[in-house]
């Protein structure tokens, strides 16, 4: 991933709390906390580059003293996260998620100050180590094998300039790019690292990939109409099977990337023969179940992706460009209404059950 840092281990610990004042029954302060701070000009590299250490330690409470019979609370530790953070613990429990601007995680409590209760001796703050896991959140994902045209694609419909080459994996860290339409309205689209065969297994960048799938809202599957062969040790591939093979690595790392939305663009259709190709891809996705028998039984998936939409396009001349663009806009939209819709229903549920 070079200079990308999708994963962060660092260490919290909560302040120690104040010592108490027997004499006088005084209590300590409480020990400061630790918070994760979700913000939007900030990357994981960026902390780690910051802070090398990787700690992050909360101030101690005060001391009661015969002035003060209360000490003050310890200074509480921030820091600044990026959006679509999943904080874990070290065998990898989900314990918080930060997914908007401003919203905040407790990492590490602080300790209790010295009273009466804990015989004026102060406790020390929680700690240990967490995995600050980053998942990015897209309105869309691309996902493709390797050359399958999703850079080139990302570059003609957003303003984002990714790295373009005729070799897998050009792409070697997540892209991000904005669809500008005439109205003001964005939509963020992800580039993610190619996916390849056993990517569920980890293979290639495996799971690196298929956990930034998870974050978006809906899938746009990127497909060479002349299919695709990895290397001369792999199989060549046609686009069908292609279609099946990026379903069933999908299905096998999480069943629920599934009940996405997904939109199909099959690309270079510049190429000769792409038009009888497409022909007889359409064929095969109108009756899949008659086609399945062609293929190996590890290659099918148990559910057959349903598109909204078969966009064909072309990145090299232009062709079908526009067109995709206003698709993927009418999806994001239909989506936000089912949402607004299903917010409505709960909320007209909630005041007929509280009268």
């Amino acid at each position: 991933y070079g200079n990308f840092i999708d994963d962060l281990r660092v260490y919290v610990r909560g302040g120690t709390g104040g010592m108490g004042y027997p004499r006088l029954g005084g209590e300590g302060g409480r020990g400061g906390d630790v918070w994760f701070i979700a913000h939007e000009r900030t990357t994981l590299k960026s902390i780690k580059d910051k802070y090398p250490q990787k700690r992050f330690v909360a101030g101690t409470g005060a001391n009661s003293s015969v002035r003060v019979l209360k000490g003050e609370k310890g200074k509480d530790c921030e820091v600044h996260v990026p959006l679509g953070i999943s904080v874990r613990c070290n065998d990898g429990t989900q314990i918080g998620e930060l997914n908007a601007a401003g919203e905040r995680f407790l990492a590490a409590r602080g300790g209790l100050g010295g009273s009466l209760v804990t015989n004026f001796l102060p406790c020390k703050g929680q700690r240990r180590i967490v995995h600050l896991d980053l998942k990015l959140i897209a309105d869309v994902g691309l996902v493709g094998f390797p050359n399958a045209g999703k850079s080139s694609l990302l570059s003609k419909i957003s303003h984002a300039k990714p790295e373009i080459a005729n070799y897998a994996f050009t792409t070697v860290q997540p892209e991000l790019g904005k669809i500008m339409y005439a109205d003001y309205k964005q939509i963020s689209v992800a580039d993610l690292p190619g996916l390849i065969e056993g990517a569920h297994a980890n293979k290639g960048r495996g799971h690196k990939f298929l956990k930034h799938v998870e974050r978006t809202k809906q899938l746009l599957l990127v497909v060479d109409i002349s299919g695709f062969q990895l290397s001369v040790k792999t199989r060549f591939r046609t686009a069908f099977e292609t279609i099946l093979l990026l379903t069933k690595e999908l299905e096998l790392y999480k069943e629920e990337l599934l009940t996405k939305p997904a939109l199909l663009a099959i690309n270079k259709m510049d190429l000769p023969c792409a038009k009888d190709n497409l022909n007889e891809l359409m064929k095969q996705l109108q009756n899949p179940q008659d086609f399945l028998h062609l293929l190996q039984e590890e290659m099918i998936p148990t559910n057959i992706l349903k598109f909204k939409d078969i966009i064909p396009l072309s990145t090299y001349t232009g062709e079908g460009i526009e067109e995709l663009k206003a698709r993927i806009r009418k999806c994001i939209d239909e989506e936000a209404e089912l949402e607004n819709e299903e917010y409505r229903r709960k909320k007209l549920l909630l005041l007929r059950t509280s009268e």
